[in-house]
Order: C-alpha cells, then sequence, then structure tokens
C-alpha cells in the first residue's frame, strides 16, 4: 500500500523578493563644483533607493570630466551595463536622457537591450518609465483611436449645419449679452441692451476695456452667465457683429478630435444681414473697430490679431477641461523665483466659474517631451504597425473586417455567458473558470481595440493620414528629445487640453489624443 505524505504549509510567510535598483550619473567636467556636485548625487540616490521599501540598493554608478557624446569611453557606464548583463541589476534611475546618454543612437540602443534583459530605466526629467513606457502608449493610442468612432456621424450633422449657414436659417442656440432666443428668433433684452450701448459710448469717449468693466462690477451689473466682468468679456461685446444686427456664422469650428478652434479663413464663413434687430448702428460699431486697432497698435500688437494671440507656441492652444476656456500666460512671481504659468482665462476672471488652477510652462514642456520620446520609442512595435494596417487597406477591406471583428466579438460574450452558467452551476472550479474567463477578457480587449482604429479611418481621412506619416517620419529617426523646441511642438500638435492640474491631453494633428502627467 502506497503512503501518502502530508506537506503542511509554511508558517513562515515568504519574505517578498526586493527589486535591485542602480543609480547612475554623470557630469561633465571634473572641476572642483563638479566633483561636489556628484558626491550629492551619490548621496542624494543612495537614500532616495534605501528610502523604498521594495528596492535593494545595489550601487551608484558614475563618470566623471568626460562629454558623454560616446558611450564607448564611460568607464562607469559600460561597467553598470556588465552588471545587469549579469543579473546584479533589475531596475536603474538616473537624472535625465541627457545624462544617460547625449547620442540619442547609443541611448536608444541601450534602452532597448536593457529591456531585453527584463531591466527598466526611470528617467526623472523626462517622467519616463522605459518599463511602462510601451504599454503606456498603447493604452494612450487606443482610448484615441476610440475617439473617433462617432466622426462620421457628426459629419453628416455638420453639413446639415453648414447648409442653414448658408440659407440663414440657423437658429443661434445661446445668443449674446443683450438678446434672447424667443421661439428661434433673437430678440432684444431692453435692460441688457441699454448696457451695450453704455459700454460702446464708453469706448468712444477713451476708456479702457479694464476701466469699464471695472465701472460695471462697482455697479452690480452682471454677465449674461451671472459673473463679473472682465476686459476680455467687455472686449467681446465691443468687437461683437450680432450687435448690429448681422450674424456671421462659422467664426469658430470644431476638428476632427471634437476641439473647438477660432476660423482664420480654415473653413468658409457665412455673413447674413438683417439678420435681427440692432442694438448699435454699423457706424458706431466701425467707429469701435477703429478705436481697438489703434489703441493695439499704440502698444505694440499691430491689427494682427491672430499674429498678437500667438506670440507664444502655447497661446491659444491650451484649453481648459472643466469650463472649454482658454489659458492664457502669466508671470508668478515668488521669492524663490520667477517663473511662467497658464492660467485658465474663466478661472481669471471668476473662480466660482471655474475651478482649474494653473499650470507651469515648464510642466507643459517636460510633458510634451515625454509623449515624443515615447512615440520614438514605440515607433517600431506601435506606430509602424498602425500606418501599415491603414496604408493597407481601402474602405471596403476595413467595413469587411469590422463585421468579422464584430461576429467574433459576439461569439466572445457568449463563450464569457456559457462560462458564467457553468461556474454558476459548479461544473467549473473557480481556477478553471477565472483561467479562461481572463482569456477572453484579453481577446475582447483586442478585437475592440481593431475595430475602433478601423472605424476611425473609414471614410479615407487623407488629412490625418498624411499628419501621421509626418510623425512617422520624424520617430523613425530615433532622436529623443532632451531640449523643448517650439518648431516640433507646433509640427505635430493641434491643441492641449487641462484635465486637471496632474494630467494633460495633448491632440496631435494626425488624430490621436495622447494623456500625459504633469509635474506640479
Amino acid at each position: 500500500m502506497k503512503r501518502i505524505t502530508k506537506i503542511g504549509v509554511n508558517e513562515t510567510p515568504l519574505q517578498k523578493k526586493k527589486i535591485k535598483v542602480a543609480a547612475y550619473c554623470r557630469v561633465s567636467t571634473a572641476s572642483d563644483e563638479q566633483i561636489i556636485s556628484l558626491e550629492a548625487q551619490k548621496a542624494h540616490y543612495e537614500e532616495y533607493i534605501r528610502a523604498n521599501d521594495e528596492w535593494e540598493y545595489v550601487g551608484l554608478y558614475y563618470d566623471e570630466g568626460i562629454t558623454g557624446t560616446k558611450k564607448d569611453g564611460r568607464a562607469g557606464l559600460l561597467s553598470m551595463i556588465d552588471d545587469c548583463e549579469d543579473g546584479k541589476i533589475e531596475f536603474i534611475i538616473t537624472k535625465s536622457i541627457s545624462r544617460f546618454a547625449r547620442n540619442t543612437t547609443d541611448c536608444l540602443e541601450m534602452v532597448r537591450s536593457l529591456t531585453d534583459l527584463g531591466i527598466s530605466i526611470y528617467f526623472e526629467k523626462e517622467n519616463i518609465n522605459t518599463g511602462s513606457m510601451e504599454s503606456e502608449l498603447m493604452l494612450s493610442i487606443l482610448s484615441s483611436l476610440a475617439e473617433s468612432e462617432s466622426v462620421s456621424i457628426s459629419e453628416n450633422e455638420k453639413w446639415s449645419i453648414r447648409k442653414r449657414f448658408e440659407n440663414g436659417t440657423f437658429i443661434i442656440a445661446y445668443p449674446p449679452y443683450g438678446y434672447e432666443n424667443v421661439d428661434g428668433e433673437m430678440k432684444v433684452i431692453p435692460e441688457q441692451a441699454e448696457i451695450v450701448k453704455e459700454i460702446f459710448a464708453a469706448c468712444l469717449v477713451g476708456k479702457s476695456t479694464h476701466a469699464i468693466a471695472k465701472e460695471l462690477n462697482e455697479r452690480g451689473v452682471r454677465t449674461k452667465k451671472n459673473g463679473k466682468w472682465g476686459a476680455g468679456s467687455v472686449n467681446g461685446i465691443l468687437t461683437n457683429e450680432k450687435y448690429t444686427g448681422d450674424v456671421i456664422f462659422q467664426k469658430t469650428y470644431s476638428d476632427s478630435s471634437f476641439n473647438r478652434h477660432r476660423n482664420y479663413g480654415e473653413r468658409d464663413k457665412f455673413l447674413c444681414e438683417n439678420h435681427h434687430e440692432p442694438i448699435i448702428s454699423h457706424e458706431d460699431f466701425d467707429k469701435v473697430r477703429a478705436v481697438l486697432d489703434q489703441r493695439a497698435m499704440e502698444k505694440g500688437n499691430g491689427t494682427d490679431t491672430y499674429r498678437y494671440q500667438n506670440r507664444y507656441c502655447f497661446s491659444g492652444i491650451i484649453k481648459c477641461g472643466e469650463c472649454g476656456g482658454t489659458f492664457k500666460r502669466r508671470q508668478h512671481y515668488k521669492p524663490s523665483g520667477n517663473y511662467v504659468a497658464w492660467t485658465c482665462s474663466t478661472h481669471l476672471e471668476s473662480k466660482a466659474d471655474c475651478s482649474m488652477l494653473y499650470i507651469s510652462d515648464e510642466g507643459i514642456k517636460l510633458a510634451f517631451l515625454t509623449m515624443m520620446n515615447k512615440l520614438v520609442y514605440g515607433h517600431n512595435t506601435i506606430l509602424k504597425p498602425l500606418l501599415r494596417t491603414l496604408r493597407g487597406m481601402d474602405d471596403k477591406d476595413r467595413l469587411l473586417r469590422i463585421q468579422e471583428l464584430e461576429i467574433r466579438i459576439e461569439a466572445n460574450a457568449d463563450r464569457k455567458q456559457i462560462l458564467t452558467n457553468l461556474m454558476a452551476t459548479g461544473v467549473l472550479e473557480p481556477a478553471v473558470f477565472n483561467r479562461e474567463n481572463n482569456a477572453l477578457i484579453a481577446e475582447e480587449q483586442q478585437l475592440r481595440a481593431e475595430k475602433e482604429n478601423l472605424v476611425s479611418f473609414v471614410g479615407g481621412d487623407k488629412v490625418r493620414m498624411k499628419e501621421l506619416q509626418n510623425l512617422m517620419a520624424f520617430t523613425s529617426k530615433g532622436e529623443m528629445l532632451t531640449a523643448f523646441e517650439d518648431e516640433k511642438f507646433l509640427a505635430f500638435v493641434e491643441s492641449i487640453t487641462v484635465e486637471t492640474r496632474q494630467q494633460i491631453v495633448f491632440h496631435l494633428k494626425s488624430g490621436l489624443n495622447l494623456k500625459e502627467r504633469l509635474v506640479v
């Protein structure tokens, strides 16, 4: 008779294996000042790593007195890589990409080699963890593509609206201050109309928009949204042609990512004269416009309003995720040092109307660097296959494939339901159910991601395809960014949405909407 020996459970809880972490730092010269800096970095990283209970400090590797252009002459770096290959290191922390490698080809080569060994690198300045870059990027892209599923529907709606612009039958749902919508028609509100006339009269006698706003607030006059007046809201009234009885339709438009933009000629505009009862004469409106243009000239801004609004690369581009307002550039003064920040225009006028706080100029730039470097890193694994798929299919192929995917998604749902029923009746063991159900969930996510990808490109968005090709051309060079450049930002980014002080969304011209964390 065979004997069965029972093995009891070990009562001593197993200690969780710690991650072996090393740090790398470099200084560019061998001067005394830099040596002191190096010693400070050593102390910082040792304390930083030892403070994490899940990490085991295995050492700090460093180089000094060298340029860092090529990795061959950096003994500290090469020693660290050797230890990585020997299994002595599992995670690396370094200050920045430029400290790790000035040569981008070397940087990518080392990152990818270490990734193959299962070793991740964290770049503090750029806020990049190579261990999660690819997964984060993939999730961000898939999320972006999913948002585009409703584009084809919205295009039909846009066509209908444009036709109503052309024939002057479009109903203005939200008339400006001084008017209300009555049965689809704009009607004058007498009390508010008098305020509008006062604003125009005050401007013509030389009062500034700031002075006019101050007087209105002191009198307790409220805006249409029951807020306080600001220079911007006063200027909005002085430049609104609707007070003359005319309407210019499509002064703004929505892009493929559903972001609003001012129309500077990208779309047709439609002028409808004598659309409703005027409050201000054309003569007074033109006089006020001349006054505002003269003031702009005196300030050195000229009459080119578009150029004035876009003196900085972020001007007119950053939108508030809470209220939809545009962010304005502000100089912040602190004893520790001055810095540039961007603040929601609505928040500046009334904190009650929008609670969104400012974000730093430097934080936005670092987030952009992080995003672009993720795209460079994921060029071969994510962007290249995406473009290859989109290029190789026409709309007929896409629609057929979408049908196939929908059938497979339905079959997947049926299998999950059968599994659930078997589990409920006790036929399946929990472990078996969990394994099979997780596999089905993973399959469903993959199928839906592919479907959403194909749906977003049905209709042949040639502009978006061209922009994606431009992005691919840049990322294919393997040049990771170490410093912010206006030109590169404007080449790829259409707009930014601030969701919170910790997170923003870059809306790329290629149609991708990529989320990035902000360092506050």
